[in-house]
């Protein structure tokens, strides 16, 4: 399509997107496993929700697999940002195997927190998604029985416990901030003295990305959100622009555009979730730019410079 023919259309990026510190240093952990040990490194389950890292790192020489007894002996084996039970450790220990764990800082400030309160003879509700591997890794840190699942404000109104009086509460990390202010005042109001941890627990980069998309969306006919359908924190983002009123989609890769999407379209927003890489964002915005002259502006509404240390032995590597 000649230049001069193409419609103008204006871009508007959130600002902050994609990675977030912990899906980086998960990252970070699997190149270094490999550069230190050789490929190739076994990871269990999917490092991060996207498919392109997946897929670059398997190209490094790393192997995705879903349980630990698929990891051969003798080789290295890293654990998944989304953390894991206790048990997984406690088997590869028993193996000789030798293992690095790359679940989120944030994450296991959570796994904490549940030993720190169930120690303390209290039951959890926790909020989350039934079969997420984070829902699972928490649930896997306590004994059995020791934590109830509520999902919805629905359940959260229909949920029954032992004892009222010695409750705390809990939350997955990549949650819809609205949704779980929603499920959590049920509670507080069923569960009048239920215990609140230290701090939110829905992280800083899921709250800042879910920020920054309702922004564009007020502001934008059609959101773009690149992310995995795997990817709690991709799909809240989706959600969040919905609830503004906006038109949204999830897309994994440029490819899946759907130019018809764009009829009588001004401006489209686009952002990512916490684990899709800044190049997934330039690949949209460079398919976009053949079809229409796009105009690019960023809206920033946080800035974020978080960093988590990697683990000792790779710090050095």
């Amino acid at each position: 399509m000649a230049e001069a023919l193409k419609p103008a259309l204006d871009l508007l990026i959130a600002a902050p997107r994609g990675f977030c510190a912990g899906v980086d240093r998960a990252i970070r952990i699997v190149e270094l496993a490999i550069e230190k040990y050789g490929a190739p490194v076994y990871v269990r389950h999917e490092i991060v929700h996207n498919k392109y890292v997946v897929d670059s790192l398997k190209a490094k020489g790393a192997i995705f697999v879903d349980e630990l007894d698929q990891v051969p002996d003798d080789v290295p084996v890293v654990f998944s940002a989304h953390g894991v039970p206790k048990a997984v450790p406690a088997k590869a220990a028993e193996r000789g195997l030798e293992y690095l764990d790359a679940t989120c800082p944030l994450v296991s400030k959570v796994h904490r927190q549940a030993e720190r309160l169930v120690a303390a003879g209290r039951h959890i509700l926790f909020i989350g998604h039934a079969g997420h591997p984070e829902v699972i890794g928490t649930f896997g840190q306590v004994p059995e029985g020791s934590m109830t699942l509520v999902e919805t404000v629905a359940c959260a109104e229909k949920v029954q416990v032992a004892d009222p009086e010695n409750l705390a509460f809990l939350t997955q990390t990549t949650l819809s901030v609205d949704d779980t202010a929603a499920t959590l005042a049920v509670l507080k109001r069923r569960f009048p003295s239920i215990l609140a941890p230290g701090a939110d627990d829905i992280c800083y980069a899921t709250s800042n990305r879910q920020a920054a998309v309702k922004a564009i969306a007020e502001q934008a006919d059609l959101v773009l959100v690149i992310g995995s359908p795997k990817s709690s924190n991709s799909m809240r983002l989706v959600e969040v622009a919905e609830r503004a009123g906006t038109r949204a989609t999830l897309i994994q890769r440029a490819a899946e555009i759907d130019f018809a999407w764009f009829e009588g379209v001004r401006t489209v927003g686009i952002t990512a979730g916490a684990s899709a890489p800044e190049l997934l964002v330039r690949e949209v915005v460079d398919q976009i730019g053949e079809r229409f002259t796009v105009s690019e502006r960023e809206l920033e509404t946080v800035s974020e410079n978080i960093a988590f240390k990697l683990p000792r032995g790779l710090q050095a590597a």
